[in-house]
């Protein structure tokens, strides 16, 4: 099979450093937006920026230039840019044969303002590309531990049983393990919210509030997570798997989580702009929080914890402050 991964950050790199590992023997190029990175890597063949020290596979072919014409020549597609840059993406693709599936998770923040804002990728693909055959690969899955083999466990998702088969058949083998779910909608929800929860949850450990603390935030986070994925017209069992519970776990306690570090950061008392720029990668939970909670708004779900990273990241709440007023809820009942 030929697959092209288009976006060389850390994912992208060990998803397609995966995939020309497999088995099968399949024929894998990573593209790079910059000509100059590309080049970079294919002479070390590593990602210094990402990766550092994970040698790639000696099939791995590393390009930049035409994205489109690559993508028309191959017979899968893996857009593993982040979601701010993915409706671009998709709008360059929509007249590509070949399925194309995404990796980023988040809700799509759209222009200040528009009634839009909060489209997850699927909805996204939807409206500039909808002639797509498409899906999504979600999960828990940090991608050093990808790029090393170790054992991970991922969902493909689609509506499409033919885009399913296709990423199991790409990207199932020893080390990896694929599993395909219809409902993209619970799949994607599940790895917008995760994020944001994590941020919340990095934030309580940071202020050296305990694990009582950390697992009743994970629980009540989970709850949060399936309320507005049931009311998006997700199912409601799709949160108990690997796009929900398992990812949510592994974000919110993984010490290579991004969005968790970001909560540690803030509860030290730096400011967001020091922590985005002290991370050297994008942590989708700080621009997909306002985007989950406007969404949730609109639908009438409530969602205490997304509001209070929200309004954390907005200045409106100290650390202390965000944890007081969560913990200072009103008593009810526990499944609600």
């Amino acid at each position: 099979m030929k697959i092209v991964v288009i976006g060389a950050g850390a994912w992208g790199t060990a998803m397609a450093m995966s995939a020309a590992s497999h088995p099968a023997g399949h024929a894998v190029t990573l593209w790079a937006r910059d000509a100059a990175q590309a080049a970079a890597m294919a002479a070390a063949r590593e990602n210094p920026r990402y990766l550092p020290g994970l040698t790639f596979p000696d099939s791995l072919d590393v390009r930049s230039g035409d994205a489109v014409a690559l993508a028309g020549a191959s017979d899968l597609v893996i857009v593993a840019t982040p979601m701010a840059a993915l409706r671009g993406t998709l709008q360059a693709l929509a007249h590509t044969a070949s399925p194309v599936a995404w990796l980023c998770k988040g809700f799509e923040a759209g222009a200040a303002g528009s009634a839009a804002a909060g489209l997850m990728a699927h909805e996204v693909c939807a409206e500039v590309a909808p002639g797509l055959l498409s899906g999504a690969l979600s999960g828990p899955s940090f991608a050093q531990e990808v790029a090393r083999a170790q054992p991970t466990a991922l969902v493909a998702a689609s509506a499409h049983a033919s885009v399913r088969e296709m990423l199991v058949h790409a990207f199932h083998s020893p080390s990896l393990r694929v599993y395909a779910n219809e409902d993209i909608v619970g799949v994607e929800v599940g790895g917008a919210v995760k994020n944001v929860l994590a941020i919340a949850t990095g934030l309580c450990d940071g202020l050296g509030l305990g694990l009582n603390a950390r697992a009743a935030l994970v629980t009540r986070g989970l709850a949060e997570m399936t309320r507005l994925g049931v009311a998006l017209g997700a199912r409601q069992d799709t949160f108990m798997g690997l796009s929900g519970l398992g990812d949510l776990v592994l974000t919110a306690t993984g010490d290579l989580s991004r969005n968790r570090r970001v909560g540690l950061l803030l509860a030290q008392g730096r400011t967001l702009d020091e922590v985005v720029a002290s991370l050297g990668h994008v942590a989708e939970g700080v621009y997909s929080a306002r985007t989950v909670a406007h969404r949730a708004a609109a639908l009438g779900v409530d969602m205490p914890i997304t509001q209070a990273v929200v309004d954390l990241l907005d200045a409106k709440m100290r650390p202390a402050e965000a944890v007081a007023a969560l913990m200072g809820r009103d008593p009810a009942a526990e499944l609600r």
